[in-house]
C-alpha cells in the first residue's frame, strides 16, 4: 500500500534524503569558516556570510578575494557569475513546480544549493510533479543550511587557532563530492558537453588572477550547455519526462 504524501512526510523524506550528502559537505563548511577568518574576515562577518549568503563556493571566492584587496564590486560580480549555474537548477526544476505559489519562490530560490538540487531532482525524476514538492525541497535545504551554519562556526573557531588551514588536506572530500554529483547529473550529451568545455577551461585559465579562471569556466560552460541543447535538438520538458499539465491536485496545492 502506498504511503499518503503529507507536508510533513515530504519535508522528513527530504531530510532524510539529504543526511549523506552532508558528510561530503562537512570538512567544505569548516574549511570556508577557517579561510575566512584567515583572510581577514571578523569571526561575526564569517558566520554572517553563511547566514545570508548561504552559496559555499561563491563564499570561497569570496573570502579569497578580500584575502587580495579586490575592490567590492568585483567581488560581488565575481561571485554572480559562479552562482548563473542556479538560474539553470531553477529552469529545471521549475516544470515540476508549477503549482507552488509565489509566496515560496524567495525562501526555495535563496536556499537552492548543489546538493539540494541534486537531490531534489531525482525525487522529481522518479516520481514526477509531487502535491507536496515544495515540502520535500525545503527538507533538504533545512538539512543543508543548519549543517552550513555549524560546520562554518566549527571552522571559525579552528582557523583562530590553527594557521593555513588549507594544508589540513581537507578539501578533497568536498572535491570527491562535487564530482560525484556532476556524474550523476550527466545523463545527456549537452550536459556532457557543458562539463567538458567547463572543465578543459577550467584548467586552462587556472592560472589567471583573482579567481577569472574560475568565472570564464562557469560562462563557457553554460553557453556550451544552451548551445549543445540546441545542437543536439534536446527539448527540455521532453528530456524530463513531466507534462505540461501537472494536474488539477498539483496545482490546488497551497
Amino acid at each position: 500500500m502506498t504511503a499518503v504524501s503529507t507536508p510533513r512526510s515530504e519535508f522528513l523524506a527530504g531530510m532524510r534524503d539529504t543526511i549523506p550528502m552532508d558528510v561530503g559537505s562537512l570538512p567544505f563548511g569548516i574549511i570556508f569558516g577557517a579561510v575566512a577568518v584567515n583572510a581577514g574576515l571578523s569571526p561575526f562577518g564569517a558566520q554572517s556570510m553563511s547566514l545570508f549568503v548561504f552559496a559555499g563556493s561563491a563564499q570561497f571566492i569570496a573570502a579569497g578575494l578580500v584575502a587580495q584587496n579586490v575592490s567590492a564590486l568585483f567581488i560581488v560580480v565575481t561571485t554572480f557569475v559562479v552562482n548563473l549555474r542556479h538560474a539553470l537548477y531553477s529552469a529545471t526544476l521549475a516544470p515540476y513546480l508549477r503549482h507552488v505559489k509565489a509566496r515560496w519562490l524567495p525562501l526555495m530560490g535563496f536556499t537552492l544549493t548543489d546538493e539540494t538540487f541534486v537531490i531534489v531532482f531525482k525525487r522529481f525524476e522518479e516520481r514526477g510533479a509531487l502535491p507536496y514538492g515544495q515540502w520535500y525541497f525545503l527538507g533538504s535545504s533545512a538539512v543543508m543550511y543548519a549543517n552550513w551554519q555549524l560546520c562554518t562556526l566549527a571552522g571559525i573557531v579552528a582557523g583562530r587557532t590553527i594557521p593555513n588551514p588549507l594544508d589540513w588536506g581537507l578539501d578533497f572530500a568536498a572535491t570527491v563530492t562535487f564530482t560525484g554529483m556532476i556524474v550523476s547529473m550527466v545523463r545527456n550529451r549537452s550536459t556532457g558537453l557543458a562539463v567538458i568545455v567547463a572543465g578543459v577551461v577550467a584548467l586552462i585559465a587556472n592560472p589567471l588572477p583573482n579567481r577569472l579562471g574560475l568565472m570564464l569556466a562557469a560562462l563557457a560552460g553554460v553557453v556550451a550547455g544552451v548551445i549543445g541543447k540546441s545542437l543536439f535538438r534536446e527539448d527540455q520538458v521532453e528530456r524530463l519526462g513531466v507534462s505540461s499539465d501537472v494536474g488539477p491536485v498539483a496545482r490546488g496545492q497551497q
